[in-house]
């Protein structure tokens, strides 16, 4: 008894000397430094060093300091901060298979986002989701809907004819009702209070929030997601509540409208809704800052608008409307929208990924389970890619009258990375273009006067979150000539013979 007794023991001794060696290997195969970083704090590490607000800017100006990677320690959690596009591609893409997992996310849990794909953990189930998402926005499949791209940039053009001052509402209506109409084929009714685009818009502002880094103590005490509504302090899990009950209207709703047009069986059924909701979600509503940075830019470089429209009306022309064809013979306006995409990020921060294993990276060493940032909006400020970055310059992209493929394309960091990329990125790019040139060729955009009639500079304010917007600016937007009016109420009228086609349908 006692011989197998010190038997036993003997072999747990060398199962744990084995384990502890294999441990030293490791450590010392990546007995590394850490990268550099701020000094922490006693407990709370580099807790402090996570800013409420502008933490793009406190990155960046923090690897300005330790180099193109650093550290912080949060609490005991490791975050890595990539400074340069060249070590998110390095770490993000060509290592993704160690870096295409997220942290779990008590806020995504609380509001009931952990069904979205940009929230799933890495695993069977974000492929299958993934599948889902990328069945219905791949380069090959988006071509099916360019009839349904067309006909909401039409609508827009009429709506932003009517109604100027309105031109961030009518472009989240165009880019919802256009994804509502793809993904579950329901036509959206005109006007703002559409209850698809409201649930979808509630939706976002809890994603935009919830997912942020650093937002909410949370996120590090993950305890504290227990603590029930009620008790003092607890102001995220009143926020999660409610949230909540408009993203489950998000998942449900749309699909519960259009289930019976729609071919499933119950295996996938729960798959193919997390995919669907992930493009309602993913799709109604980030492109609409690069609209807004397209006034913007548009109403402040009045040169560059007109240059764009130069070329518009030698190629185009005034009677029709360009379309995604006419897009390789408009090498300016294509830069123009390349540099709308940079210009103004519209997610600075990206959503941050997580490290599945020990790595290496420039001879430091990066903990298995670290958070790792992208910090887009730095990649669009880079020296190395883009001179006077704050500047509006679609040229940057151009030489000799033709896009330069050597300047770093915007898209390739605004749409995230690895497999982490969004997979709506050829349908946003496509919708981009084919509303940004459309409202070019008809529209003439300018700042606002004062009472002298001086022009007013606008803010170029953002609002802080994963996704970042403009906040709420003014710009003039007339029709360019009585012929592009006429255009456009010809646009309205056939939209009017298309409705009444169908009703009698």
């Amino acid at each position: 008894m006692l011989a197998n007794s010190v038997a036993a023991l003997a072999a747990l001794a060398v199962v744990f000397a084995v384990l502890l060696w294999r441990r030293r290997v490791s450590c010392s195969r990546l007995g590394l430094p850490l990268p550099p970083g701020p000094r922490p704090l006693p407990l709370i590490g580099n807790l402090l060093d996570i800013p409420a607000q502008d933490m793009e800017v406190h990155f960046r100006d923090m690897n300005d300091q330790y180099g193109d990677i650093s550290y912080l320690n949060v609490c005991g959690q490791p975050m890595i901060i990539l400074g340069t596009h060249e070590a998110a591609i390095e770490l993000l893409d060509k290592r993704a298979d160690k870096y295409s997992d997220r942290k779990f996310c008590c806020m995504a849990e609380l509001t009931g986002l952990s069904w979205l794909l940009g929230t799933i953990r890495y695993g069977e189930r974000f492929r299958a989701v993934r599948r889902g998402f990328h069945q219905h926005m791949n380069a090959k499949a988006i071509t099916k809907y360019r009839s349904i791209q067309e006909r909401e940039v039409k609508k827009f053009l009429v709506r932003l004819l009517e109604t100027p001052q309105d031109f961030s509402s009518h472009g989240r209506f165009m880019f919802g009702s256009a994804i509502i109409r793809i993904v579950y084929g329901l036509d959206v009714t005109d006007g703002d209070n559409d209850r698809y685009i409201q649930i979808a818009e509630k939706a976002l502002v809890a994603f935009n929030v919830a997912v942020m880094p650093g937002k909410f103590l949370v996120e590090t005490f993950t305890i504290m997601r227990y603590i029930p509504k009620w008790f003092p302090g607890a102001t995220f899990r009143r926020d999660a509540a409610g949230w909540h009950p408009w993203v489950l209207r998000m998942r449900n709703e749309p699909w519960e409208g259009a289930v019976e047009s729609m071919v499933k069986t119950s295996d996938d059924e729960e798959v193919s809704k997390d995919a669907a909701a992930s493009v309602y979600l993913g799709g109604s509503d980030t492109t609409l800052s690069t609209l807004q940075a397209f006034f913007a830019a548009m109403a402040t470089y009045p040169e560059i608008q007109k240059r764009a429209q130069a070329e518009l009306d030698t190629i185009v022309g005034p009677h029709r409307l360009p379309t995604i064809e006419d897009e390789k013979l408009l090498p300016y306006v294509s830069a123009l929208v390349k540099e709308c995409l940079r210009w103004k990020v519209v997610t600075p921060l990206g959503v941050a990924h997580r490290s599945m294993e020990e790595d290496e990276y420039k001879g430091y060493r990066i903990p298995k389970g670290s958070v790792v940032v992208s910090n887009i909006w730095a990649y669009s400020r880079d020296l190395k890619h883009y001179a006077d970055p704050e500047e509006f310059r679609p040229e940057r992209f151009l030489k000799d009258g033709q896009l330069d493929h050597s300047v770093l394309d915007p898209s390739l960091m605004a749409f995230g990375y690895g497999r982490r990329v969004c997979p709506g990125k050829h349908f946003a790019q496509t919708t981009l273009f084919m509303l940004l040139s459309s409202i070019l060729q008809t529209f003439s955009i300018s700042l606002p006067t004062d009472d002298n009639g001086k022009p007013m500079p606008l803010s170029m304010k953002m609002t802080p979150g994963v996704i970042s917007y403009f906040e709420p600016f003014k710009c003039i937007i007339k029709p360019r000539s009585a012929a592009t009016e006429t255009l456009i109420r010809t646009l309205q009228d056939e939209q009017k013979i298309a409705e009444v086609a169908k009703v009698e349908a």
